[in-house]
């Protein structure tokens, strides 16, 4: 017995704006009932002695710690840079002028 019938593929269509053909919504139905039969089964495996999880293995952080370490001067930065003006980099314009 189909779970889900073509009406109600077609209502489904209807409310998502998809414009389905007649053998679209009936190959639809068949693969919905598919989709609908394997989460009943997931759901029927599901019982009180196990724990819901969000992954099957504990997640630990891998990052290492923040370490406030110090950086490079303006002057070292702007040292191998092409162009320099008024203490910055300096590049090609990209946009015209009324940017």
């Amino acid at each position: 017995m189909s779970v889900i019938s073509r009406p109600e593929v077609a209502h489904l269509a209807r409310l998502a704006r998809i414009d389905m053909t007649d053998d679209e919504l009936d190959r639809m139905a068949g693969q919905l009932d598919a989709v609908l039969e394997a989460v009943k089964q997931v759901a029927a495996a599901v019982t009180d002695d196990v724990p819901a999880t969000s992954h099957p293995l504990p997640l630990r952080n891998v990052t290492r710690p923040d370490v406030v370490r110090p950086g490079l001067t303006a002057e070292e930065a702007l040292a191998a840079a092409p162009e320099v003006e008024d203490g910055r980099f300096r590049v090609p314009m990209i946009l015209g002028e009324d940017a």
